[in-house]
C-alpha cells in the first residue's frame, strides 16, 4: 500500500499514540492507516542504541573538551557550545521518543533512557510527557489550546482582551524574547515545579529530576569551579534550548496551518495540515532527529524518530505535504494570531484593522 489519501475524514488517534483514554481504531479507515503505519511503529534495538551512542557519547566529549578550553580560548569554548547543544537537541528528541513508547519496545528502557536524557535536557520525564501526550490529543483543535502548545489566540480574542492579557501576548510572541529569555523561563524555571493538576506520577518525576540535577551541578561546579561551570553549561543551554523552542514553535506555528473548532476538528487533517514537514539541510536534520517531519511524526507518533523519514517517502500522501523551508520558516516569526475567518496565522495588522492598535 503507497497511498493513504483515499481514507475516510476522521480517523481517531491510533491506540497508544496519546493518553490510555484513546479509542482505539474502530472504522475501517483507522484501521486501514493503523495497518499501514504499523511496519515502521517498530523501534529497532540497534537502531536506538546506535543513536544513543552517537548523541551521548559525542555530548559528553564536547562537555569534557570544553573544560579543558575555557581558560585557554573561550571563543573556541563557545564554538564547542554550538555543537554540544545540537547534540543535546538529539539527546532531546530521544527523550521525547521514549515519552511516546517509540524508542524501545520496553517500557522500563523507556523509563530509565526518558529519565536520563531528561535530566541531561532539563526535563521531567513524566510531567513533560503528559503534557505532551494532551498537546498530540489536542492538536488543531481550537477549543482545546493551551495543552503543550504554544499560546495561540484568535484575533477576536486578542481584539476583547484587557490590556495587561494583551501586552503579556506580545511579549511572549515577541522572537527575541521567545528564543532568548524563552528557553530559561521554560527549561531553568518551569520545570522545576508541578503544576497544580499534576498526578503524583509527575510531581514525583520533577522531585527526582531536581534531585538528579542538584547532584550533578554541585558535583560539576565544585570540581571545575562554578563560574567555569556557568560559562560552560550556560552558553549550551541557552543555544539548544532557542533552538527547540524555535523546532516546536515552527512545527505548528505557519500560514496554512490548521486550526478547527472541536466540532469540525479532524486528526487526519490536523496531522497533514497542522503539522509543518520541515525540510532542513541534511546535518540539521540529523541534529534535531528527523522531527522536521512532524506532519508524520503526528499521525503516529509510535514511530521512532529514525523511521520518520522512511514512513514519509513511502506514502504519496505524505510527501505531497509543501515543505516548509528555512527560508519561509523564518516569516512565521511574523504570524502572531489565528484568522478564524480567513483560516490561516496573520500578523497584527489583523487586530490593528479591527482597532485594537489603541488598547494596547
Amino acid at each position: 500500500m503507497n497511498d493513504i489519501k483515499t481514507l475516510g475524514r476522521t480517523p481517531a488517534p491510533i491506540a497508544g499514540d496519546v493518553p490510555s483514554s484513546a479509542p482505539e481504531p474502530t472504522s475501517p479507515r483507522e484501521e486501514l492507516v493503523a495497518s499501514a503505519l504499523r511496519p515502521f511503529q517498530r523501534s529497532s534495538i540497534r537502531g536506538s542504541l546506535w543513536q544513543l551512542a552517537n548523541s551521548l557519547i559525542p555530548y559528553a566529549g564536547l562537555w569534557v573538551l570544553m573544560a579543558h578550553t575555557v581558560e585557554v580560548s573561550y571563543p573556541l569554548t563557545l564554538g564547542l557550545a554550538v555543537l554540544a547543544a545540537g547534540f543535546l537537541v538529539r539527546i532531546f528528541i530521544i527523550f521525547h521518543d521514549c515519552g511516546h513508547g517509540s524508542f524501545f519496545r520496553s517500557r522500563r528502557a523507556n523509563e530509565w533512557v526518558g529519565f536520563l536524557t531528561g535530566v541531561l535536557t532539563l526535563t521531567p520525564h513524566h510531567k513533560w510527557w503528559h503534557d505532551h501526550a494532551l498537546h498530540h490529543a489536542h492538536a488543531g483543535n481550537l477549543d482545546r489550546r493551551g495543552d503543550g502548545d504554544v499560546w495561540t489566540m484568535t484575533v477576536q480574542e486578542f481584539r476583547e482582551a484587557s490590556r495587561w492579557k494583551k501586552l503579556g501576548y506580545v511579549l511572549v510572541r515577541q522572537p527575541l524574547f521567545m528564543l532568548t529569555v524563552g528557553p530559561l523561563l521554560v527549561f531553568v524555571v518551569q520545570h522545576r515545579f508541578p503544576s497544580r493538576s499534576s498526578r503524583a506520577k509527575e510531581r514525583r518525576s520533577v522531585l527526582l529530576t531536581n534531585l538528579a540535577l542538584a547532584v550533578g551541578v554541585v558535583t560539576l561546579g565544585l570540581t571545575i569551579g562554578w563560574l567555569d561551570y556557568l560559562a560552560i553549561h550556560l552558553p549550551i543551554l541557552m543555544i539548544s534550548g532557542a533552538a527547540g523552542i524555535w523546532l516546536f514553535y515552527v512545527q505548528h506555528q505557519y500560514e496554512e496551518t490548521y486550526w478547527r473548532r472541536e466540532e469540525e476538528c479532524d486528526f487526519f487533517d490536523a496531522a497533514l495540515q497542522g503539522s509543518s514537514w520541515y525540510d532542513l539541510p541534511r546535518v540539521l536534520q540529523w541534529f534535531s532527529g528527523n522531527i522536521g517531519f512532524h506532519h508524520v511524526h503526528h499521525l503516529s507518533p509510535r514511530i521512532p524518530n529514525y523511521r520518520l523519514e522512511a514512513c514519509h517517502r513511502a506514502f504519496e500522501v505524505l510527501r505531497s505535504v509543501r515543505p516548509l523551508g528555512l527560508r519561509r520558516s523564518l516569516r512565521s516569526a511574523q504570524l502572531r494570531l489565528w484568522d478564524e475567518e480567513q483560516q490561516r496565522l496573520v500578523g497584527w495588522h489583523a487586530a490593528w484593522r479591527g482597532g485594537a492598535r489603541d488598547s494596547v
